[in-house]
């Protein structure tokens, strides 16, 4: 198995990324044009291919100055525990130097303590309107 890592969306099929997500429970109900938009209007990006396919993601929306955020960080079940996410992390940590990377994360908090993340004491959230009507 060789995964090559790619920050250019070019090979992406997103329709067939969506259902992959979808697969893995890890779809929060955008559309095809919504993911796409999302990882495009992204700071940065990481993709993991298998081939053709994508087989996990990762970006972050930085300010380019001192604050990042990481969000989408996806490897698809099947190839978990090799080390995919891992380098993906590496690859959007190291295009941000000197920024304080923050995440959320609900069931992978060793994975990030290992790369150095470490716990904030609290987090908060809003949506504005309805949720993915923008």
């Amino acid at each position: 198995m060789a995964i090559r890592y790619t920050i250019d969306s070019i090979e992406i099929d997103w329709g067939l990324l969506k259902l992959d997500l979808e697969q893995d429970d890890f779809h929060n109900g955008r559309t095809i044009e919504q993911l796409r938009d999302s990882f495009a209007h992204s700071q940065r990006v990481v993709y993991a291919m298998n081939q053709q396919r994508c087989i996990g993601t990762a970006r972050a929306l930085s300010d380019g100055v001192c604050n990042c955020y990481v969000v989408d960080v996806w490897t698809q079940s099947q190839f978990r525990n090799k080390g995919i996410a891992t380098k993906m992390m590496e690859m959007l940590i190291e295009s941000v130097p000197g920024q304080h990377i923050y995440l959320q994360t609900d069931d992978a908090v060793g994975f990030y303590q290992k790369l150095g993340f470490q716990p904030q004491p609290e987090g908060l959230h809003l949506v504005s309107g309805e949720w993915l009507q923008n």
